[in-house]
């Protein structure tokens, strides 16, 4: 197997940064909403390896609330996005519902969680 030249790697990243650059600004806002999320969790989760994890019940509760909401957004991005044909009957104000709808359950069960 051949080795991989700074060239490949450089036409590879200009190739996906032309082709995100056709991504709506929609996805685009949930995209950065996903990475924050999963930003979040690595902070929590480098603080928890950092300080300790005494009250353990609130560190997994951040930890899941960041990635559960990621999931969620992954999944309401792939629902609204246009070119996704399984989802074209769906219209994206069912798919904002569903999300907040989801993201109210997940919450609601990790207050439970807490105590």
């Amino acid at each position: 197997m051949g080795r991989t030249t700074s060239k490949d790697a450089q036409a590879l990243i200009h190739s996906l940064r032309s082709a995100y650059a056709a991504t709506p600004t929609s996805l685009k806002i949930i995209d950065l909403y996903v990475s924050f999320a999963v930003f979040a969790a690595i902070i929590q989760v480098v603080y928890m390896a950092i300080v300790g994890s005494f009250p353990f019940n609130s560190f997994l509760s951040g930890v899941l609330s960041c990635i559960g909401t990621a999931v969620l957004a992954v999944c309401l991005r792939i629902q609204v996005n246009k070119e996704n044909k399984e989802f074209k009957d769906l219209p994206p104000e069912r798919a904002f519902a569903d999300f907040v709808l989801c993201n109210l359950v997940l919450h609601l069960v990790i207050m439970n969680f807490l105590g």
